[in-house]
């Protein structure tokens, strides 16, 4: 029998985030591994023109909640939505709302967060450092609170190489930074967030650090326990393998490789490339809650959630494998084949993003302007190319996190719950995982059928016709201004057909359109003359080819 599900059974529990990607899974995960749980409070504020009901009416929806809902039909009973904020005083909640919580909450799982690397830094404090607090002065007056869980990242103490699983001093006095933003204005704030930064790479690793700090200096007396999961990727197995709604970290990346559309990227293929399931994270997270609920650890437990020192994956693998997925399995409507390269070169990087990414984004901008649309390439190059830049910091170093908190926890897990709650990334086979990561971004956030494919890849072939075809009309408009006008050019030309071929036979015009000629020719030489005849012999056949039509439409492409 499974102690963790035991022990939520019967348990009323609080999430906050619980509309994100984390918190679906968290919430998911709760329901159909304990479905006696007595009721899951959740946290959420009305959103771009929708209203709270609204949203969680539209969470509920996901795929995500399939297979509990084909377990407990009548799951969505069991969550108890609260309209709140946590950007404001006391987290906006009703007396009403704030009386229940008090008396009935067990457990809670604080998930909510900006995720953003380039969030601006007053929104980032307000929300994951100040609502942090808030949320914390509400625990604290919970009468019946048994567990307070905290998701952090593993890279709040980026800063550091070697991070262990301890509370670090902050970058700053987060009560002296509330007061700062208080009364200065936002433009000055902007101006002075990379000073105040300083060795932290973004704003979002910086408030990160800012509450684990705060949360060491003002939990009272509660049980809490703080998880650091390095980058949350799509689900190795629950609910379903690949399962991702968001195109954050490394998903948006993928598919635009997968695309087309990225072709190079700045990243040391030797560095390790933490990545982390996110029902990996989840499990533990729960397990967590469980431990810190029923052994009461006499101090705050930190647990980092990561893969770099159990079962490491580097950067040129991980390319390697997304790229062999996405010819096996391509994209719907690609906008080229997909092709990306690593480079840890910023001059080399800085080339081929003027050459792959910019030059044919402007062709085909002025291909829809020249058609009577909207152009629209330039803009999701120049998106890609902010998402790569802050990404950058991440996938040109490595760093080693300890993960002695994390054994300890799987050595108090019995059989079953190792099982149900497993966490143990030394299982984790990363060719697999990259492989169903990548369809189910196909599946789940582009919507796309499997049925497709052959006609993905037909469209591929049609892509790369279209490639030679352009690259052959380009060598033809070389040849013909710059080699066919000049006279010292058209003189090694006569000289070379005129040259006896170093092998028997004779050079006829009829071999000049075969390309296996060409190419045992070319192969069998290897005199500076020679070469230069074979580079001018398949100038000549390339003449051959027909004619491919260039009008040809390239759909929508989303990153």
């Amino acid at each position: 029998m499974s102690s963790v599900s035991a022990y939520y059974n019967g348990k009323t529990v609080l999430i906050t985030g619980a509309t994100g990607f984390m918190g679906k899974v968290l919430v998911e995960k709760l329901l159909r591994s304990s479905p006696e749980v007595k009721a899951v409070y959740i946290l959420v504020r009305p959103k771009a023109g929708q209203s709270m009901q609204e949203r969680v009416a539209n969470m509920l929806k996901c795929k995500v909640f399939d297979r509990v809902r084909e377990d407990c039909p009548n799951f969505h009973e069991k969550i108890k939505p609260i309209n709140a904020e946590l950007t404001q005083p006391k987290l906006a909640i009703s007396a009403e709302d704030e009386e229940e919580l008090l008396t009935r909450v067990n457990v809670v799982f604080h998930c909510a967060a900006t995720v953003r690397f380039d969030e601006p830094l007053k929104h980032a404090l307000q929300l994951n450092v100040m609502g942090t607090q808030r949320l914390l002065e509400l625990a604290r007056q919970m009468q019946n609170l048994e567990a307070f869980i905290h998701i952090s990242t593993a890279y709040a103490n980026c800063v550091r190489k070697c991070i262990e699983e301890i509370i670090y001093p902050p970058p700053a006095e987060p009560q002296k930074l509330f007061d700062l933003v208080e009364w200065l204005d936002e433009s000055i704030i902007q101006d002075i967030t990379p000073k105040l930064l300083g060795e932290w790479p973004n704003t979002y690793t910086y408030t990160k650090a800012l509450s684990e700090y705060l949360i060491q200096q003002e939990k009272g007396n509660l049980n809490i326990a703080i998880i650091r999961p390095s980058i949350v990727g799509a689900s190795w197995h629950e609910p379903f393998p690949g399962w991702i709604d968001n195109f954050n970290g490394t998903s948006g990346i993928f598919i635009a490789a997968g695309k087309g559309i990225l072709r190079t990227v700045i990243a040391n293929n030797e560095a390790v490339a933490d990545m982390i399931p996110v029902d990996v994270a989840i499990n533990l997270t729960l397990a967590a809650g469980w431990y810190t609920a029923v052994h009461r650890p006499k101090n705050l437990l930190v647990y980092n959630c990561t893969t770099g020192g159990i079962n490491p994956f580097f950067w040129g693998e991980m390319g390697q494998y997304v790229m062999s997925t996405f010819k096996r399995n391509p994209l719907e409507q690609a906008f080229r084949t997909p092709n990306a390269h690593m480079t840890s070169s910023y001059l080399i990087n800085q080339y081929w993003i003027t050459v792959s990414h910019k030059a044919p984004a402007i062709l085909y901008d002025l291909y829809m302007r020249l058609t009577g649309r909207k152009p629209r390439m330039m803009k999701i190059i120049n998106r890609l190319h902010k998402s790569m830049t802050l990404l950058q910091y991440f996938s040109t170093q490595s760093w080693n996190w300890s993960s002695d908190n994390m054994n300890m926890l799987m050595s108090h897990l019995n059989t079953e719950d190792k099982k149900l709650y497993n966490f143990d990334v030394r299982q984790l086979h990363w060719s697999e995982y990259i492989e169903s990561y990548c369809i189910g971004a196909k599946k789940y956030l582009l919507n796309e059928d499997m049925a497709g494919i052959p006609a993905a890849k037909q469209h591929l072939r049609k892509l790369r016709n279209i490639r030679y075809a352009f690259n052959t009309t380009l060598l033809v408009i070389i040849w013909r201004i710059f080699i066919a006008r000049s006279q010292m050019a058209r003189n090694i030309w006569y000289f070379v057909m005129n040259m006896k071929p170093l092998t028997k036979g004779s050079l006829s015009l009829h071999d000049l359109g075969r390309p296996q000629f060409i190419v045992k020719y070319v192969l069998s030489h290897c005199p500076v003359s020679t070469v230069l005849s074979a580079i001018s012999i398949l100038l000549l056949a390339m003449r051959q080819l027909p004619v491919i039509n260039l009008n040809y439409r390239v759909s929508n492409v989303k990153v």
